[in-house]
């Protein structure tokens, strides 16, 4: 008999998914993926398996949350896949905190003390543990495991993850994680097939989504990122804002503009993108729209990234290698152009035809600094980490 595990994603508005078959060495071998995005939509959710959209009729009832979601993820693998191969599920959790620091098995304490996380990540964290708990309650049998964003960041130095703040506030836990974790130690898995013996140098790695980050990778490990205590910080995103001014949380409190939980949700629902342009978070419709504001929002996102490159390739001290990776990194030739070409100081030369037909080396054969683009895959990472903890 075959064995399969089961990697989910929940998102706060999607389940991404991917079944995996492994090999007779415990290996993880991809054998279909999917998505159901626009949970929240009022016409229901859409479904792509294998990159083919699914009509409505092969997923009956409109899914419009995320228990109905994951039943139908259920169902549907009960009806294309024999139940008895699956013998375990992976799940994306985006805050460890500082205890998880690789993956785990998860148990009602692990559950406990990732739930008091929720504060650190509140727009991901709780449908992470949903996804948990659906599944749970679904398969009651079937061993989880959680694989976490911020555990590839735990190499970082101390200093590198400290906050200017008085001790009696850091000694809670306030200090630099880190995210997007998964998605770096996937580009670290390759590098040394992409890029040689470049590959343990000083690499910046760029994932560009409607979440955003950069960070800095020596010898194949974190060394400092753009995100830090939570998935607001760094660069600007599609609904989230990035780093911004302290003063200008506190003015919008002191003035009431807003209360805490009206701040929360213009930080993390309201800004970005979807802010500046007031027309989307989505890059695709924004670089194709022809008003000012979604020009001035593009402009912006590239400038924060720009900024940001500095910075990590400073913290590094020089640069190898700049890889794109994530829906805008792997897809927006005009957003790679933009950043690539500021940072032609760096050694950034750029192919702009290869850039223009996304391949996957984007550099000219004399740029100083090799510019790569590789699709991000957590859920392979996700699939390896499950198949370690099991063995």
């Amino acid at each position: 008999m075959t064995q399969a595990l089961l990697t989910v994603n929940v998102g706060s508005s999607s389940v991404r998914f991917a079944l995996f078959e492994l090999d007779t060495a415990r290996n993880p071998r991809p054998v279909t993926r999917g998505v159901v995005e626009g949970i929240s939509a009022a016409s229901g959710a859409s479904v792509h398996v294998d990159g083919k959209p699914l009509t409505a009729s092969e997923h009956a009832a409109p899914i419009t949350n995320h228990d109905g979601a994951l039943n139908w993820l259920l169902k549907w693998l009960q009806t294309n896949f024999r139940d008895d191969q699956l013998i375990a599920a992976g799940h994306r959790i985006v805050h460890g905190g500082d205890e998880f620091v690789g993956p785990v098995r998860i148990d009602n304490t692990v559950v406990e003390k990732l739930s008091r996380l929720i504060p650190l990540a509140p727009l991901h964290q709780p449908h992470n543990l949903a996804g948990v708990a659906i599944l749970a309650r679904a398969l009651p049998a079937l061993p989880q495991v959680a694989c976490f964003d911020t555990a590839f960041h735990a190499t970082q130095s101390s200093v590198a993850r400290m906050i200017a703040l008085p001790c009696e506030i850091t000694s809670r836990g306030v200090k630099r994680y880190g995210f997007h974790g998964l998605s770096y130690e996937h580009i670290a898995s390759v590098l040394p097939d992409i890029l040689g013996e470049r590959a343990s140098g000083r690499v910046v790695a760029t994932h560009l989504g409607s979440g955003a980050s950069m960070c800095a990778i020596r010898e194949r490990k974190s060394v400092t990122s753009t995100m830090g205590f939570s998935t607001l910080d760094g660069l600007m995103m599609g609904t989230r804002c990035g780093s911004i001014d302290p003063g200008v949380l506190l003015y919008l409190l002191q003035e009431g503009i807003v209360d805490v939980d009206g701040l929360a949700d213009m930080l993390y629902r309201r800004s970005g993108l979807l802010g500046v342009s007031g027309i989307s978070a989505d890059m695709r419709t924004l670089l194709a729209a022809r008003e000012a504001s979604a020009a001035e929002a593009v402009a912006l996102f590239c400038h924060r990234a720009i900024e940001q490159l500095g910075a990590m390739a400073a913290v590094l001290g020089g640069l190898d290698a700049l890889v794109f990776t994530g829906g805008i990194g792997e897809h927006a030739s005009a957003i790679r152009k933009t950043i690539c070409e500021a940072v032609g100081w760096l050694g950034v030369a750029l192919d702009m035809e290869k850039n223009e037909a996304n391949l996957p080396c984007i550099s000219t054969p004399n740029s100083r600094v090799a510019v790569h683009v590789i699709p991000a895959d957590e859920e392979l990472m996700i699939a390896r980490h499950t198949a370690r903890v099991l063995t």
